[in-house]
């Protein structure tokens, strides 16, 4: 058993084929051998979670993942502790109930587990073992009020709560919650992934509803058993900021130039902070120069915090040998300058107006794809407004799968796309997606967007592939907020700390 960090990549599987190796697993040894397993795993954990805990509430559904429930409630019995397991069967038909389901019920029932049709008043820690992958609450499944009922008790509690394999209401595949507007409660919240870690743990509401994820392969090595469908994207993917080895007799010209254009400035409005953040944080990346072109009517010939940026016009660019960051509060300006860049610069992030313009232009969208048939390297990083636009859909469309959206608009354009969020997806053609670990709220301020973007340009100056440099800009731009909070539990970062090199 392991508890999943960021410090490394783990692979990941979806519904599809954690069944696949489940039924693979199932075959190779005796009956009713992987859910014993999968309860006394769950019992372990909650011993060590809470060691103190003298009444333990296990609310337990119809299936296979109820019969892990009453595993566990057997285990956590004859260690002496008080069960009261609330099962679904007391209420709803149980005719269904799988054979080993009803084999762990019986066997609890045997050694004394006080089992009711209603959860206790008042309980130290709860387990929710009422659905597994696939099970998702709506109207029309038979328990789905009642499941809804016992896991409102649970929110009302502070008490700890372990999920088993899957928070209930949880779709495993994409992190969608059914039940996301409910009230989350104070107390500690972990989830026990069992035989395969599931991706939607780590994305859209999975990491609220996860909280903290343990791991069990129930002794099969099933890591090993099919191919990911998505990777966790850990530290091992963190790019060194400057090139490992680099020549001690190395230049400025030895790491790239990176070009950011945007930040329009108008009569009425005044964008030049998103380049300047998306330049500063290029430079501190490890970029050999950063050089500014702003849009509009620009007031700016020199940034007095960060001197070290060149000011230039759109003119003076050579895109064909710069790395070109376009968009970061371009306004409506970066429309005209679009098609140049599309068709000159050989390696583009485009971020915010640049992906706002491209998503209602037909040509700028074929000058897009053409960029795949040059094998020129492009990085989209859209919030999932953005991707809705691009993608024609709505942003709620694209947060309910957001693996797949990030997929099928990385495969539309022939690029890296960063669809940003909780759990930011990196995608691209004929790769399997990454879902990143780092990152937390810290990040849900303005700016932060344009720091990435920034980052992703300085990694491709360096040499590094679209895919490499997206992958680890990803990871460090969510890494810093993770250590910001460590270090700074009160304090707000702002885009600015995080793209300072103390941050």
């Amino acid at each position: 058993m392991q508890r999943i960090s960021s410090a490394r990549s783990w692979p990941l599987h979806g519904v599809a084929t954690t069944r696949l190796i489940e039924q693979d697993c199932a075959a190779q040894l005796p009956p009713h051998t992987l859910m014993q397993r999968a309860g006394l795993a769950a019992a372990r954990l909650t011993l060590a979670l809470a060691p103190h805990a003298r009444h333990i509430w296990i609310a337990c559904g119809p299936g296979n993942n109820g019969g892990d429930g009453f595993e566990a409630a057997l285990h956590l019995h004859r260690w002496g502790k008080t069960v009261t397991v609330s099962w679904t069967g007391l209420h709803v038909d149980n005719k269904v109930q799988p054979a080993d389901a009803a084999a762990s019920r019986r066997r609890a029932e045997e050694a004394g587990v006080r089992i009711q049709s209603e959860p206790p008043t008042d309980f130290d820690v709860c387990i929710d073992a009422l659905l597994g992958i696939g099970g998702m609450l709506d109207a029309s499944r038979p328990g789905s009020a009642l499941m809804l009922q016992w896991l409102a008790a649970m929110d009302q509690s502070s008490s700890g709560r372990l999920c088993v394999d899957v928070p209930t209401g949880l779709n495993a595949d994409t992190g969608h919650d059914a039940a996301a507007d409910r009230p989350r409660s104070p107390g500690k919240r972990v989830t026990l992934s069992l035989l395969t870690l599931k991706p939607g743990l780590f994305t859209a509401s999975g990491r609220d509803c996860a909280g903290e994820v343990w791991f069990d392969d129930l002794g099969t090595d099933s890591r090993h058993a099919a191919a990911p469908d998505v990777w966790l994207l850990g530290h091992d993917r963190a790019l060194p900021l400057r090139r490992a080895g680099a020549r001690h007799a190395s230049h400025k010209g030895s790491f790239g130039d990176v070009a950011v254009i945007g930040g329009e400035s108008t009569a009425t409005s005044h964008m030049a902070g998103a380049a300047l953040l998306a330049a500063r944080a290029a430079l501190h990346a490890g970029a050999g120069r950063v050089l500014v072109a702003l849009l509009g009517q620009p007031q700016l010939a020199v940034d007095t915090v960060q001197p070290e940026l060149m000011f230039r016009s759109l003119q003076a660019l050579d895109m064909s040998r710069e790395v070109v960051v376009c968009g970061c509060g371009g306004g409506n300006a970066v429309r005209a300058v679009l098609p140049k860049v599309l068709s000159t610069a050989t390696r583009l992030v485009l971020d915010a107006d640049a992906l706002n313009a491209i998503s209602g232009d037909a040509s700028l969208q074929t000058l897009l794809r053409a960029r795949e048939r040059r094998q020129w390297q492009t990085v989209l990083t859209p919030h999932p407004l953005e991707a809705a636009r691009l993608g024609g859909l709505t942003s709620a469309e694209i947060q309910a799968d957001r693996v797949g959206a990030a997929q099928g608009l990385a495969d539309r354009f022939g690029c890296v796309l960063i669809l940003k969020g909780s759990g930011t997806v990196v995608a691209a053609p004929n790769q399997t997606p990454h879902i990143n670990s780092s990152g937390n709220a810290l990040l849900a301020t303005a700016g932060t967007g344009d720091v990435l973007a920034g980052m992703v340009g300085a990694g491709l100056a360096q040499g590094f592939s679209a895919w490499d440099a997206a992958c680890s800009a990803v990871f460090r731009h969510g890494q810093i907020a993770d250590q910001w909070l460590a270090q700074r539990p009160a304090q707000t970062l702002t885009a600015s700390d995080l793209a300072a090199p103390q941050a």
